[in-house]
């Protein structure tokens, strides 16, 4: 089997692609994929707790903390004590960090508008669909390691 015919050498050139298209989208408001999609997963109004915003990315929390860090020290995020529960924090957004999340908002909205229009709404389903199942098999194959 060649290369170009397995799903995960096909998902992870799709990546690259996307990640790469994202860079030159948002990188003329001086931030990064990585930072951009954390901003995009806090939450505007209330903010987001920082032990769940790792799972809510799919990262592990020694390479979001450091993005964190370099988020809070560019003036995007600042840390306030968690309400309810005084051992955790939760992140905000400064206005400049939303002005930041309002590009990348901008650039996702505008990716997926042009690939929609170039699948149309059947085969946009399709692939939903075959991703939730290439998830679900992951998932499956996960639980016997």
């Amino acid at each position: 089997m060649r290369p170009e015919e397995t799903f995960d050498f096909r998902i992870r050139r799709s990546w690259i692609s996307m990640s790469k298209m994202y860079n030159d989208l948002v990188s003329s408001s001086g931030i990064t994929v990585s930072v951009g999609f954390a901003l995009l997963n806090i939450d505007v109004k209330k903010g987001t707790p920082s032990t769940a915003l790792g799972p809510k990315m799919g990262m592990e929390s020694t390479s979001l903390s450091r993005i964190l860090k370099n988020m809070e020290r560019d003036g995007l995020i600042f840390k306030e004590a968690h309400p309810q529960d005084k051992r955790s924090v939760l992140l905000k957004l400064t206005p400049l960090g939303i002005e930041k999340r309002n590009a990348s908002k901008h650039a996702v909205i505008q990716f997926n508008k042009a690939v929609r229009e170039k699948l149309g709404d059947s085969h946009s389903e399709e692939f939903f669909n075959a991703m939730d199942l290439i998830e679900k098999t992951i998932d499956s194959l996960r639980t016997f390691t």
